[in-house]
């Protein structure tokens, strides 16, 4: 595989851009785009070729889920087999941002996406690329950090085609990110937990969290 590179400004994409992404995510390709935290792997999550392909760019075992990013609540109700008072709190209090939310999927979402657990992890980020290419695409996106499986993640756009050349079909350079990853919460049992730490702090769910 070819991986291509081109260069975009963070804040105003060039529509060009955006429509290049958007072209190799509709042919099942894997793209790595700068966000507000790191650089993600973005793909189509209903192309089960294109989920495979980000397994195997990552050397991820495909029992391990593949988080979504999203841009607003209407899609996470076409995703989730429910959208509970808890899950309404923490978004509005929380998105767009840095924190992911394990929400049960409904019945149209690939097991495979969900590593066989039928759970999903949903993010609305403040990124004009990732939320340029969602509404341009006007789906969800597979986002998952852009690293090869046990390796940190990678914080440049040359720092990710150095490290999975060859791997995707394309990368999305704009700069360095300087953002943190973001927090995952599982909220689908009676008692949420903390997955994977991140920007936002435990403390500060509990306290939107104390009557939920």
């Amino acid at each position: 595989m070819i991986t291509d590179l081109i260069e975009v400004n963070l804040e105003n994409p060039d529509p060009s851009v955006i429509r290049r992404a958007a072209d190799k995510i509709r042919q099942g390709g894997v793209v790595a785009i700068p966000t507000d935290s790191l650089y993600m792997l973005v793909a189509d999550p209903y192309n089960l070729n294109a989920v495979g392909k980000v397994f195997a760019a990552k050397g991820r075992e495909t029992a391990r889920s593949l988080p979504l990013l999203v841009n607003d609540i209407l899609m996470v109700e076409d995703l989730a087999s429910e959208v509970t008072k808890r899950f309404q709190v923490l978004a509005r209090r929380f998105w767009p941002g840095p924190l992911t939310i394990i929400v049960p999927a409904n019945s149209k979402v690939p097991l495979k996406l969900t590593g066989n657990t039928g759970r999903l992890a949903l993010r609305q980020s403040k990124s004009p690329i990732g939320n340029a290419l969602i509404e341009f695409l006007n789906m969800p996106l597979i986002a998952t950090s852009a690293n090869m499986s046990g390796v940190p993640t990678c914080r440049s756009g040359i720092e990710v085609f150095g490290t999975m050349d060859g791997r995707l079909d394309l990368v999305v350079d704009g700069g360095h990110c300087v953002g943190e990853g973001a927090t995952t919460i599982d909220i689908t049992e009676p008692y949420w937990r903390i997955i994977k730490h991140g920007a936002i702090e435990e403390k500060e769910l509990a306290e939107v969290l104390k009557d939920n």
